[in-house]
């Protein structure tokens, strides 16, 4: 049993040291109480790790930011503002297609892509719509960027399914792919964006000072740093198609695309590069069509080869056949086998260490690619073999 006046010693000093926990909610407060203020200033970079709360680590615990190993570290002020003046930038442009309840969506995606590369990077962002954009919708995206925004509408037709299409045999194609319950069979302004994309986003007015441009959709993720500049690889590479993820395409959406590709090489050989990426596209040498391409809702491209001669006959021709509303044939296929056939295929560039998702498939870089650009992706989940 504890003597009377130990007891009154013991409650004061359990009173004082409640005080002391309260008070510690405040930072200034726990800052200047916390123990090792008392030690030499050589052993405090050791404390917890190096790092003492309340206060900066000091810079042997920050890892090197790629691309400036062995130089001194930028500042956020520096990639802001000072490292981008006079900075070798290619003549590009990022593309957005959205309608205006496509806000909140796309707000997700262009503020990834300014916290993991255009914070320093500055390129403009070009908008596009088939109506006219809000106000509401004009000041939350320029507000989330230093760079300038330009809005666009789109010309009715070049979006608008044609008056020629016969609307009796489209619509019964419609019917049968939701009988066969294929995704977005029963669209019309799904084909709408298809055809656009495949022929007509290039030739918007607000694109004609540009040479190459990134596609960026709502609702899409980028899960890495991106310390170099990708516009920069496909203009120093001479490469004329940028991608992260390749799969099949649903072969109820093009049952007649390939013929129609193979009439067009038929009539047009010397349009075809030497070097070509045929062996992308089929596995026989061209007979059959192998469905894969590239999934275009990531692409960093050249607008140069859209326009040129090559593939705008191409396109002429996939639309006069009428594919893309007597069926569904979609922009990802068509731009794939524009690539592959009328570039070469060194020209086609997989940004492996770009992370990108767009539901329901991702692309995770692996390996020292996922440490260097600081990924947040699981690499578990990577489509990059899948199929």
């Amino acid at each position: 049993m504890l003597i009377p006046r130990w007891k009154y010693i013991g409650a004061a000093v359990g009173s004082l040291f409640t005080i002391h926990l309260l008070l510690s909610i405040h930072p200034t407060y726990r800052e200047h109480t916390l123990p090792t203020t008392v030690l030499p200033a050589s052993w405090k970079g050791s404390v917890a790790g190096g790092w003492i709360p309340g206060r900066l680590p000091p810079e042997s615990t920050v890892p090197p930011v790629a691309g400036y190993e062995g130089e001194e570290l930028p500042t956020m002020e520096d990639l802001r503002v000072t490292d981008t003046e006079g900075r070798r930038k290619a003549n590009a442009v990022f593309v957005v297609l959205a309608r205006n309840s496509d806000l909140w969506p796309f707000l997700e995606s262009m503020k990834q892509m300014e916290d993991r590369f255009n914070h320093w990077a500055k390129y403009d962002y070009v908008f596009l719509n088939e109506e006219d954009f809000t106000d509401e919708f004009k000041r939350y995206t320029q507000a989330l960027t230093s760079s300038n925004c330009f809005y666009g509408k789109i010309d009715p037709s070049h979006w608008f399914q044609p008056d020629w299409i016969d609307e009796d045999k489209a619509r019964k194609a419609r019917a049968e792919m939701v009988r066969k319950k294929v995704i977005y069979g029963h669209s019309v302004p799904y084909r709408n964006m298809c055809r656009f994309n495949s022929g007509f986003f290039f030739r918007h007015p607000l694109l004609e000072k540009y040479d190459y441009y990134w596609r960026i959709e709502p609702s899409v993720k980028f899960f890495c740093d991106i310390t170099y500049d990708p516009f920069l690889v496909m203009q120093d590479g001479d490469k004329v198609y940028g991608f992260t993820l390749s799969l099949f395409e649903y072969v109820e959406t093009i049952p007649t695309l390939w013929d129609t590709v193979k009439e067009f090489i038929k009539e047009n050989p010397d349009l075809v590069s030497e070097d070509n990426a045929m062996d992308f596209l089929s596995d026989d040498g061209g007979d059959t069509y192998n469905r894969c391409h590239f999934w275009s809702n990531f692409e960093i491209g050249s607008l140069k080869f859209w326009r040129s001669e090559p593939y705008m006959k191409f396109f002429d021709h996939l639309e006069r056949a009428g594919g893309f509303y007597y069926e569904r044939w979609g922009d990802a296929p068509v731009h794939s086998i524009g690539a592959a056939l009328f570039a070469k295929k060194e020209q086609i560039h997989f940004f492996d260490d770009i992370g990108y998702r767009h539901e329901p498939f991702q692309h995770c870089p692996q390996g020292e690619a996922h440490t260097r650009g600081r990924c947040w992706c699981d690499i578990n989940n990577n489509f990059d073999w899948e199929w």
